[in-house]
């Protein structure tokens, strides 16, 4: 029997701390919402089961990583985009943090797909490396290599960049 009522609860509390990790994964907040929108269904097809189970959260986070696994496998979309939207902030900005913030949202996005997963989940979702081996269904070996080889990509990005290091806490999410 399906509680619509917790569910709708948890789909509202948790809606954008998933967003936020979709917009990592994908760099595009409409898409970043596309992405929750079709894990949140996932989430409501076993619904009844996780809550027996618990564990609410993460299969929503897995389901809004293989939401986006999935949609990088697929060989083209279906969207094409006509011309810019004039109403929506440019990206560009003379603040510092905004410039750091643009120049690591393109190195993420020049990651491959299961590296850039591995980075987000591992540094911005803060789970261990055996949760996100768990989370993507592969072993804990792999993650390691494939958030060393995000990591390395990422410094080399920005050696030559005139950005120079990044200063945590200069990017704000």
């Amino acid at each position: 029997m399906r509680d619509e009522a917790a569910f709708v609860e948890f789909a509202q509390a948790s809606r954008d701390r998933l967003r936020r990790t979709a917009y990592l994964l994908c760099g595009d907040w409409d898409q970043a919402s596309d992405l929750v929108q079709e894990g949140l269904v996932r989430v409501y097809v076993r619904w009844p089961r996780l809550v027996r189970h618990g564990g609410e959260l993460a299969y929503a986070r897995k389901a809004v990583v293989s939401a986006f696994l999935d949609h990088k496998r697929r060989r083209s979309s279906t969207e094409r985009p006509q011309e810019t939207d004039p109403t929506t902030a440019s990206g560009e900005d003379v603040a510092t943090a905004v410039t750091t913030r643009a120049a690591l949202m393109s190195a993420l996005a020049d990651l491959p797909p299961r590296q850039r997963a591995c980075v987000v989940l591992r540094y911005f979702e803060d789970l261990s490396v055996a949760d996100t081996a768990a989370l993507l269904g592969c072993t804990e070996g792999t993650v390691k290599s494939q958030t060393s080889r995000a990591l390395f990509s990422l410094r080399s990005m920005f050696e030559d960049s005139p950005i120079g290091e990044l200063s945590e806490g200069a990017v704000s999410w």
